[in-house]
């Protein structure tokens, strides 16, 4: 098979990619991309100035839509980072990957990593696992014990655990990453994921970050004092607000004498976002030093860099910090893919798009077979900025983690092009929002007679994607979740 034009070979994809994975199976390995997959933690898209620019300018993520696509809405499809995490290893739903909570992924469940490594890739993974076994599937690995720390971080990995004394937790990360693109075998493509802790609570930038933007004045969202008017009572009842919330050790000092009241509220925001955003001033930079690297050593053009997030975040928006909740800020996803083989630069995609999708999409550019296990669908059919006939118009969501932290409502809803429908099943309470004329989330319709056939049109919706997807309810009683996991330490039997 000869070298494919970008236009030929944007126009030969359909469905799943299954004609262009024909095609490069038979490819030698060089002629297939590499794959380098770089996801952070906490990130929300309103946080990276490619999608808004209101808040931090981040000129290395910038980069990556410029020279290739950003897509405007990818959703998680259970917004915290285990679930997340096993959904995007596995493109499969919480409710049949096994993981709905803070649980372990079984280490014998075959994943992309695995299904990379059968169709001739070097795999690689480093960072934040966070997933409660061992890495499976990769020839290399390099993590954190659980969450991790910051500073002096301790990874660990095969031949044992090692702190990294004096650094910072987002410099390891890179530089591990930068040492594994240097050392890697030279005759396979590779497959990298590169998963940043950052910017993850109790959100600590390194000193140099940290000393920019302690000076720094940020802008409040709109909605920093909702007082959630005709919302159902799982936002009054959360505990993730800025006001009532946050504690000394997220923002790292006491709150000064005599503030009260929506002073106070503001003081607190101001220093949750200085340092969220001090960790992000980070990420960029380390962007930018893996795209340097890829530039030095000839990979740029056939590298695919996607950059994305294990969901959103809320920085502010509705008065909140954390995610879960299946708003807008929490539910939305960054997702940036480089290709210049195969992405036009400067592209745009607006279809919806699920972190099932990821690794379909991933095996699709190897050239290798997507199994029907996967309930994703790859993502190479958007490249091109259009949508090939047949692309979802509507996404599923469920939240499983309650009681638990933050003391989040379950619930479970569908997001179409439009609106959003979200049922918080426990105490039978329902939110709908017209996210075109309500793009804030801040009337709830579900009770206005003009909304009904909407209202009524995203019920059938939503039954319909629940069936399809065969989620059974199996787990929405806490006593069916599966063994939860623990993510204080590396093993005892790994030595310092």
């Amino acid at each position: 098979m000869g070298t494919i034009s970008r236009r030929g070979f944007l126009a030969g994809l359909s469905g799943a990619g299954t004609a262009v994975c024909c095609g490069w199976a038979a490819e030698p390995a060089r002629g297939r991309p590499n794959i380098l997959f770089i996801m952070s933690d906490d990130h929300a898209a309103h946080a990276i100035s490619a999608y808004d620019n209101r808040l931090i300018q981040t000129p290395h993520l910038d980069r990556l839509a410029q020279e290739g696509c950003l897509f405007t809405r990818v959703f998680a499809t259970n917004a915290i980072c285990t679930p997340s995490r096993a959904s995007i290893l596995t493109g499969q739903y919480s409710h049949v990957n096994g993981v709905p909570v803070f649980n372990q992924l079984d280490p014998a469940k075959t994943t992309v990593a695995h299904r990379l490594q059968q169709a001739g890739y070097y795999t690689a993974m480093i960072g934040k696992w966070h997933l409660g076994s061992d890495p499976q599937g990769f020839d290399f690995w390099e993590i954190f014990p659980g969450q991790g720390e910051y500073f002096d971080p301790v990874l660990y990995s095969r031949d044992g655990s090692k702190k990294y004394a004096g650094e910072h937790a987002t410099d390891v990360v890179t530089r591990l990453t930068l040492a594994q693109l240097r050392n890697r075998p030279k005759d396979k493509p590779f497959f990298m994921m590169m998963h940043h802790k950052a910017p993850h609570r109790p959100w600590q930038p390194a000193p140099r970050h940290k000393a920019v933007w302690s000076q720094k004045t940020i802008p409040e969202p709109p909605t920093l004092f909702d007082d959630y008017a005709g919302r159902a009572d799982a936002l009054r009842e959360q505990k993730q607000s800025i006001a009532r919330d946050l504690k000394k050790s997220d923002v790292k000092r006491d709150v000064p004498e005599g503030l009260t009241g929506e002073a106070r509220t503001r003081w607190l925001y101001q220093r949750y976002m200085q340092d969220y955003l001090g960790c992000i001033q980070g990420i960029d930079e380390s962007v930018g030093q893996v795209l340097d690297e890829l530039d030095a050593q000839g990979l740029s053009e056939n590298t695919v860099v996607i950059y994305t997030s294990d969901q959103g975040f809320f920085l502010g928006d509705h008065g909140l910090y954390d995610k879960r909740f299946m708003y807008e800020e929490s539910l939305k996803m960054p997702f940036l893919m480089r290709w210049p083989k195969g992405v036009r630069a400067g592209t745009r995609q607006d279809a919806i798009a699920i972190n099932c999708d990821f690794a379909p999409t991933f095996l699709a550019l190897a050239g290798a077979e997507v199994p029907a296990e996967m309930q994703g669908k790859s993502l190479l059919p958007l490249l091109g900025g259009t949508r090939p006939d047949g692309w979802r118009k509507s996404m599923y969501y469920r939240y499983y983690h309650d009681p638990g932290d933050h003391n989040t409502a379950r619930h479970y809803g569908v997001r179409t092009e439009t609106h959003k429908l979200m049922y918080f099943d426990k105490k039978d309470q329902w939110e709908c929002y017209d996210l075109v004329h309500d793009p804030e989330e801040l009337k709830n319709i579900y009770g206005d007679p003009a909304a009904q056939p909407t209202v009524a049109a995203l019920k059938a919706e939503l039954s319909r994607l629940k069936k399809e997807l065969g989620d059974d309810d199996r787990y929405a009683d806490p006593k069916e979740w599966p063994q939860a996991s623990s993510y204080v330490k590396a093993p005892k039997t790994r030595k310092e």
